[in-house]
């Protein structure tokens, strides 16, 4: 069994065996990568990608990039033509992360990929620790979320300030909406497409650093087994963090409504929505 911690207590019956849908080298699954201004950083991240799962699909997900990222990701494309690894999806505007995914994730499921993933740009994910997410999904999971807050975890060359508030944030996170998840915020994460074809992806209204918190608490709340792995968080080496403070305070506002609605749910005065 993987290494981790369960987040809900799942909708799979005790003594089910589960069948293995992400294979030793990655394939079934597909790695989506949001990019704005990574051209230095793409290259990067495909090769020790490939490296550590030939097998795995990966899209690029690239919101117009001024750097170029888009026409950098269209050269990776064509290198790897004869194997169809690499595919890029060119978005018009720069309108949050959130939206960059759920273009992502249309995209994979009108392909048939049984597993998608999360992963950034920038090499704050390693690829190489991606296996721990799949060993746990062909375990059992539905949601794999790798982890810098369970035993094992680690943060490398992040500055103090930004560890304070992805504490802050995923204690608050964890308080308002009672789900018994370590990083809620972490933006390294494997899906069954099961999850997504059931959370009504079409209602997600949040946009940046708030959309994470908002998918794992729709999969919590649906049931779905919810897993964390550790993995090491390192900071990234090139370009420049997309984090703001108006990411941030939609994050704190409608992470309020959230519990506010979750509360009045289990008193029974308003219908589970």
């Amino acid at each position: 069994m993987a290494s981790g911690i369960d987040a809900s207590a799942g909708q799979r019956q005790s003594g089910d065996t589960p069948q293995p849908v992400v294979g030793a080298d990655g394939a079934g699954a597909l790695v989506v990568v949001p990019t704005f201004n990574e051209r230095d950083n793409l290259p990067v991240i495909v090769e020790r990608l490939q490296a550590a799962l030939p097998g795995v699909h990966l899209l690029v997900v690239d919101d117009s990039s001024p750097d170029g990222t888009g026409e950098v990701a269209e050269e990776l494309a064509l290198k790897d033509e004869q194997a169809g690894r690499i595919h890029v999806l060119h978005r018009q505007e720069k309108d949050g992360l959130g939206k960059a995914y759920l273009a992502g994730f249309a995209w994979g499921l009108g392909r048939d990929y049984p597993v998608i993933v999360e992963m950034d740009a920038d090499g704050s994910h390693a690829p190489e620790q991606l296996h721990r997410l799949f060993d746990a999904i062909n375990d059992g999971a539905d949601l794999v979320i790798g982890s810098r807050y369970v035993p094992g975890g680690k943060l490398v060359n992040w500055p103090k300030h930004r560890e304070f508030l992805s504490r802050g944030a995923n204690t608050y996170a964890r308080v308002a909406l009672g789900a018994k998840v370590h990083d809620i915020t972490a933006g390294f994460r494997a899906y069954r497409r099961s999850v997504l074809e059931k959370i009504q992806l079409d209602t997600v209204e949040s946009a940046g650093y708030c959309f994470q918190i908002d998918l794992a608490w729709r999969t919590v709340r649906a049931g779905f087994d919810v897993r964390e792995v550790p993995i090491t968080f390192t900071e990234r080496e090139l370009g420049v963090s997309k984090m703001s403070g108006g990411v941030m305070s939609e994050a704190f506002t409608m992470v309020a409504r959230w519990g506010i609605q979750s509360r009045l749910e289990r008193l029974g005065i308003v219908k589970n929505s």
